[in-house]
């Protein structure tokens, strides 16, 4: 079985623990993103230093993916956006929570 074989199949696999209510995550639940062409899922851990949020996208089946690990603090947020309509995705953390909120754009 290839990487990029396994990293889809652990993408899948992470998509079908996604927490049970929409706007919130749990710890090492996953949650998946729709960004119009492109898609992933994201989950966290908590971490001494923050909530470690991790992010993973691509365009399509056959895009390379990416990965992208942000830590949090209280009030801190992670955008995601494409130029397309679509729109973006803001990944906040609010005290103890996780939250998941779509915008029509990163830029104001």
């Amino acid at each position: 079985m290839s990487i990029r074989s396994m990293l889809v199949a652990a993408v899948f696999a992470l998509a079908s623990l996604e927490a049970a209510h929409a706007d919130g995550l749990r710890p090492i639940a996953a949650k998946s993103i729709d960004l119009g062409e492109v898609s992933g899922v994201a989950y966290y851990t908590v971490e001494r230093d923050g909530f470690h949020v991790v992010t993973t996208l691509a365009q399509g089946m056959a895009g390379t993916p990416i990965r992208v690990v942000s830590v949090l603090a209280p009030g801190q947020s992670v955008a995601f956006s494409t130029p397309h309509q679509a729109g973006a995705l803001e990944i906040s953390r609010n005290g103890d929570s996780v939250l998941f909120r779509k915008a029509k754009s990163v830029l104001n």
